[in-house]
């Protein structure tokens, strides 16, 4: 059997994660980047709202510190994260709802219906 070309390889891996994308959306299942967004804005406003700057910061260290290490510049990721602070703390600023996970076949969702 012939190798495949890189092309066609290509093609079949954009058409795998494309299937897999739609699966997840179907299936309503959050992927890593959604569960990490919800985390980091549960840790930055629980630690603004109980006046933790300690634990903030720390957070802010680590992160920045682990962005650094995949090549991420230092300064651009403290300004990015004190952005995100700010954006979190200065109003009732909430993450935009992914609306295709509210309908489905054209109906709400009975548990979006009682909110």
């Amino acid at each position: 059997m012939a190798r495949q070309s890189r092309s066609e390889r290509n093609r079949k891996q954009r058409d795998r994660q494309r299937q897999l994308r739609e699966r997840q959306k179907e299936e309503r299942r959050p992927d890593r980047d959604d569960i990490a967004r919800i985390a980091l804005h549960w840790m930055i406003t629980r630690s603004i709202k109980t006046d933790n700057e300690r634990q903030l910061g720390a957070v802010e260290d680590v992160v920045v510190e682990r962005l650094v290490a995949q090549g991420f510049d230092k300064q651009a990721c403290y300004a990015v994260f004190d952005d995100l602070v700010d954006k979190y703390a200065d109003t009732d600023w909430a993450f935009r709802r992914k609306t295709h996970l509210l309908f489905r076949s054209g109906h709400l969702f009975e548990e979006e219906r009682r909110h």
